[in-house]
This record gives structure tokens, C-alpha cells and sequence, in this order.
């Protein structure tokens, strides 16, 4: 218990002590068991043991690299060939790290000389890689998460695939608009978080096109091994591309596969 004076009183009352008990160690792996979030962390006092401190500024740290991080475009083109895929290395108009960070805006836009490498063509479909905020997801699951999409949309009319260094989600509708492609998929590293540096997000927009809004586009996030595993994204990756195709839309409209099989049970 301890005490504390009311303010319209000016009385003293006795309030029950909400100072929780120290968490066993059992109780703390069996949470931990669950999720990779901090969870009944070791104390040391009132401040935290060594270990879960020394853990938290290593997360820290790497969150941090990961947001400075340059994409290796070279490395991803090559790979991308050597699948027999066509790609262009293009660049939005943040031309360092530095103002990409302070300058959202420009990149979301195309530089001159990247919009000059797009001709547009009769595309179903056209393919973004952008670096976003961790270079470092894109480099690990980018080209696995393509190698297990490819197989399915096996006969969809595909656009170069478009490597874009300090790109934001909405370079693609700029991409998608200046390739006359039906659909967009955007590939990006998310904003890490202190226990996923390198998370990959994916965007599908239809008929992408510079002005469109966040609610129009359909997002799958968190694609790594620690997370939604590959071929799991690229099941629902195409599920969100026929059903764009068919009914001629993104976003709101259309839902997630898991909440139509929801509604059908």
C-alpha cells in the first residue's frame, strides 16, 4: 500500500501498491515462447539486467544500419537476368540517403533519366523492387520471395522488372503509369523494427498512376523467415493479383483471402 492526497479532499486515502512481482523464469520463457517481443525482461533493481540492455541497443543498432543501408542494384539486375527476367535500374529524384530520409516526396517520383528508360507496352503486370527504409530486406527476400510468385502467374504479360534505388511504395504508381501496366506490384523494405530489421512489405495497386491514395492499394507484411514465409506471401500475393485483375480494383474493396474464408464458414 501507499498513500496519496486527493485534490478536492485534501485527504489523505491508502491505495493498493500496483507494483507487479517479479516474473519467474519460467513465466518469462514461456512468453517468450510466443513472440520475439520484450517480454518480462530480467531487472536489475529498478533498471534493466545487463543481457536484455546489451540485446536492446544491438536491435537498436542494427534498425539503424538497416535504414542507412544502399541497395546493391547491380547485384539484384544480375540476379534477376540470370532468371531470364528483363530489368532496369532506375532511381527516384532523392539522389542520396540523406535527403530520401528528409525528403519523402522525392522519392515517390522518378528522375528524369530513369522515366526516360520506360516505354510503355501492353503489361499485366509490372514488378518494383525498391530499397525503402531497409536496403537489407530487400537483399535477402526480395528475389525468393519472385521465385515463388513466377510459377504462378505463368502466361500474365510481364513488364521489366524495375529496380529502383531510394524508392518509396509510390514510385511504382509512377512506374505502372509510364508502362500503361494494368497492375503494380511493389516490393520494399518496411521500417524496421527493433526485432525485425530486414521485414519486406509488398503493395499491389491497379492501375497504378501518381495521386493514388494509400487506401487504394492492398499491403502484405513482415515477409522473412521469421515471419510470413515465402511461398505463404506468394500464395497470397497472386490471390490479391487475380482478384485485382477480375474485379478491376485495390484496397478497401477487396480483402484478405483468410477474412473470405471467414466469412464462408
Amino acid at each position: 500500500m501507499f498513500a496519496r492526497r486527493t485534490q478536492k479532499t485534501n485527504q489523505i486515502q491508502q491505495v493498493q501498491d500496483l507494483t507487479l512481482p517479479e516474473m519467474s523464469l519460467a513465466a518469462r520463457e514461456a512468453l517468450r515462447s510466443y513472440t520475439p517481443a520484450r517480454l518480462g525482461l530480467e531487472r536489475t533493481g529498478v533498471s534493466l539486467a545487463t543481457r536484455p540492455l546489451l540485446d536492446f541497443q544491438l536491435a537498436h543498432a542494427q534498425a539503424r544500419d538497416a535504414v542507412h543501408a544502399a541497395i546493391d542494384v547491380r547485384m539484384l539486375c544480375d540476379e534477376l537476368r540470370r532468371s531470364e527476367l528483363p530489368a532496369l535500374a532506375l532511381e527516384s529524384k532523392a539522389r542520396d540517403r540523406s535527403t530520401y530520409l528528409r525528403r519523402p516526396d522525392l522519392g515517390r517520383a522518378l528522375s528524369e533519366d530513369s522515366a526516360a528508360l520506360l516505354t510503355p507496352g501492353e503489361y499485366d503486370v509490372v514488378f518494383v523492387i525498391a530499397d525503402g527504409l531497409s536496403a537489407l530486406a530487400v537483399e535477402r527476400h526480395a528475389l525468393r520471395l519472385m521465385r515463388e510468385v513466377l510459377p504462378l502467374v505463368a502466361g500474365w504479360r510481364l513488364a521489366p522488372v524495375c529496380v529502383v534505388e531510394q524508392g518509396r511504395v509510390a514510385i511504382g504508381d509512377a512506374i505502372g503509369e509510364a508502362l500503361h501496366a494494368n497492375l503494380s506490384v511493389v516490393l520494399i523494405g518496411e521500417r524496421p523494427g527493433l526485432s525485425s530489421p530486414d521485414s519486406l512489405g509488398v503493395y499491389i495497386t491497379w492501375e497504378p498512376r501518381q495521386g493514388r491514395k494509400d487506401s487504394e492499394r492492398n499491403c502484405i507484411s513482415n515477409v522473412r523467415e521469421e515471419g510470413l514465409g515465402y511461398a505463404a506471401a506468394a500464395n497470397r500475393l497472386h490471390y490479391y493479383m487475380q482478384e485485382a485483375s477480375r474485379r478491376h480494383m485495390t484496397g478497401l474493396g477487396l480483402k484478405d483471402p483468410d477474412e473470405d474464408l471467414a466469412r464462408l464458414l
